[in-house]
């Protein structure tokens, strides 16, 4: 079975972000064909169900991600961390074979 998990800190800023914005289903999460390493992510406010799109939904928000992307994505944690000044959804992805230097792309 094909999974992705929301931890604790990012299932709080994915509830602060809908809050905020005032409506929303989750975060779609996506991958595209970029960088020097060969794929980024994606990311956006869901706002419909769309064909395709897989729920994943724990701690009381949902992540939507596309079944199509759903083979690089399979086991990947979301996560929202803080580093210094820095505050960004981080993905604990076991597919990333490797990350180009910059961390703005990866290999499957």
């Amino acid at each position: 079975m094909q999974n992705i998990t929301i931890s604790e800190s990012a299932a709080t800023q994915i509830r602060h972000v809908l809050e905020e914005r005032g409506s929303g289903l989750g975060l779609r999460v996506a991958v595209k064909p970029s960088g020097c390493s060969g794929y980024s992510y994606v990311l956006d406010i869901a706002d419909d169900l769309r064909d395709g799109d897989i729920a994943f939904e724990e701690r009381g928000v949902k992540v939507l991600v596309d079944k199509d992307a759903l083979a690089i994505l399979d086991g990947t944690e979301v996560d929202y961390v803080s580093e210094g000044l820095n505050r960004f959804f981080r993905f604990n992805n076991p597919n990333v074979t490797d990350e180009c230097g910059c961390g703005e792309s990866f290999n499957v």
